[in-house]
């Protein structure tokens, strides 16, 4: 299962890092758009995943291997801290955490 995981968590991060420059290549702004379309984005094929996966191995692979390394909570959190005023921090950091967790749970309402 592990390694299942590791190899999830890979392709994960490869495809975090591609959507990344996809957007910053076609949207560059000072609001960090890539970060928080990937968050969205992975909330919702999570919820997807918990609600249509019975557990074990694939949910291990999909969920906390490729959504854990697509999504990046981390990269959000220091966004919110450099975006030049409290203000502006506070409306990204506010906005990612409603819309993803929105995201969440719709994915788990179309999969349930």
């Amino acid at each position: 299962m592990i390694v299942l995981v590791a190899l999830g968590g890979g392709l994960g991060a490869c495809l975090r890092y591609a959507v990344d420059a996809w957007i910053r290549a076609r949207w560059p702004a000072e609001f960090p758009w890539a970060t928080f379309v990937i968050n969205v984005t992975g909330s919702f094929v999570l919820g997807l995943c918990v609600a249509g996966l019975s557990g074990g191995a694939l949910l291990g692979f999909l969920g906390t291997g490729m959504m854990g390394g697509y999504t990046t909570f981390s990269t959000a959190s220091v966004e919110a801290v450099t975006q030049g005023s409290a203000r502006r921090g506070a409306i990204y950091a506010l906005s990612t955490l409603v819309v993803a967790v929105f995201a969440a749970w719709l994915g788990l309402v179309i999969a349930g």
